[in-house]
């Protein structure tokens, strides 16, 4: 779906994932890690009833030694509706996460959005089987 990325290494969502070269120590760099998905997954598109995360629409994170949120994501499309607020959304979602010294939301396109990114509980609540 997405992955972390901490001083240029990069940490999947997997528990095979790889130690990380990090100024952080390896136990608050799970917390943030956790912490900033479940914030992630409290945003929503407000005309699809399923969080940003599971749609997929998070590209990727980056935590920095000094703490500092890069959010890479995108949007169903180019033209959504939701464009100018969904970032924003974003911004403030993973900066409540304690620990988190600042944050940074960039728009891509490339590669563009589609429902082969949904996780398997986004297809189920939006009945695409």
């Amino acid at each position: 779906m997405s992955e972390t990325q901490t001083s240029g290494a990069t940490a999947a969502d997997s528990p095979n994932a790889p130690e990380i070269d990090s100024a952080i120590p390896q136990e608050e760099l799970e917390r943030l890690t956790d912490e900033i998905v479940s914030a992630l997954k409290t945003v929503y598109d407000p005309e699809i009833p399923v969080d940003i995360y599971e749609l997929g629409l998070i590209y990727k994170v980056d935590i920095t030694d000094d703490r500092q949120v890069a959010v890479e994501m995108t949007l169903t499309t180019p033209n959504c509706p939701s464009a100018a607020e969904l970032p924003g959304m974003v911004e403030g979602a993973v900066a409540s996460v304690g620990g988190v010294s600042g944050v940074t939301v960039n728009l891509t396109f490339d590669p563009p959005w589609d429902q082969g990114r949904m996780s398997e509980e986004a297809r189920l609540a939006l009945n695409l089987w």
